[in-house]
């Protein structure tokens, strides 16, 4: 199982718009951070289940913090995911993602993928260059629109949109650079809902990508995910068939929350 794929379900919504999508042209290429801390992290822990029955079958981890590239201010950012040790005989995985984005612009600069996954391994190593609005990887360079994002700083994008402004089944467009092509994508925003999650009773906001079907998803609006109903938008839960069995991630800690989790109604 591809651990950090599905805690960043933005990386699989498919690539066409339809019904009444909620432009945000305005705020496209504007977006500020008023979600996290420098400092953040936060962890998850990824249940997997086949006949019903959910076992523990790995965790993962995001963490930010404030460096310099380039001369630039910028959050590195950085998500890992790993199956438990006693499922690795099974299908190991060791993950890492990172992203470098600009503070100023909230702009990826350096995007980061270096995966292991059931002996599969895969580096991948894309600067930005805003100037010229280019991706350059080892495969080329690549003309990308002037506010793409990449798989992790397209989650941290999320968080920072005003879903105050929103109406249940709005859409939410960006695009991202992914294995050398750019994909016009989008979540669709759902409302409001209390979520019962193992660590606990939170109010959130619930929104629903699109997936591409292949070796893991089955495609379509199947899952969904619930992000705390606070000005910190962290997600609690996300919840999706697999082609073969089901998946379920629930936040399990934090630190350095920007905000008081004032979501949180009840921990278990």
């Amino acid at each position: 199982m591809k651990i950090l794929n599905l805690i960043l379900p933005l990386a699989n919504v498919v690539l066409c718009f339809s019904g009444n999508t909620q432009t945000l042209s305005d705020n496209f290429c504007g977006i500020h951070n008023i979600s996290f801390n420098v400092s953040e992290e936060v962890t998850f822990t990824v249940y997997y289940a086949v006949a019903g029955i959910y076992i523990n079958a790995g965790n993962a981890s995001f963490t930010s913090t404030l460096e310099t590239f380039n001369n630039r201010s910028v959050y590195h950012m950085t998500g890992e995911g790993r199956t438990n040790p006693s499922y690795d005989w099974i299908y190991k995985v060791r993950d890492k993602y990172e992203t470098y984005i600009d503070t100023a612009t909230f702009q990826p600069l350096k995007f980061i993928r270096n995966v292991n996954e059931g002996g599969y391994k895969k580096y991948q190593n894309i600067t930005f260059n805003k100037m010229a609005n280019t991706a350059v990887t080892t495969d080329g360079v690549f003309k990308v629109p002037a506010c793409v994002q990449d798989v992790v700083s397209a989650m941290y994008y999320a968080r920072n949109i005003d879903f105050s402004k929103l109406k249940p089944d709005d859409k939410i467009p960006f695009s991202m650079f992914l294995d050398n092509e750019v994909y016009n994508m989008y979540i669709r925003y759902l409302g409001k809902e209390v979520i019962k999650t193992r660590y606990g009773k939170f109010n959130a906001l619930k929104i629903k990508p699109l997936l591409l079907k292949g070796q893991i998803f089955e495609g379509g609006e199947k899952m969904t995910v619930w992000v705390t109903d606070d000005p910190n938008h962290i997600p609690v839960r996300v919840e999706s068939p697999l082609v073969v069995g089901k998946v379920k991630i629930d936040m399990m800690s934090y630190e350095n929350l920007r905000y008081p989790l004032t979501s949180l109604i009840r921990k278990r």
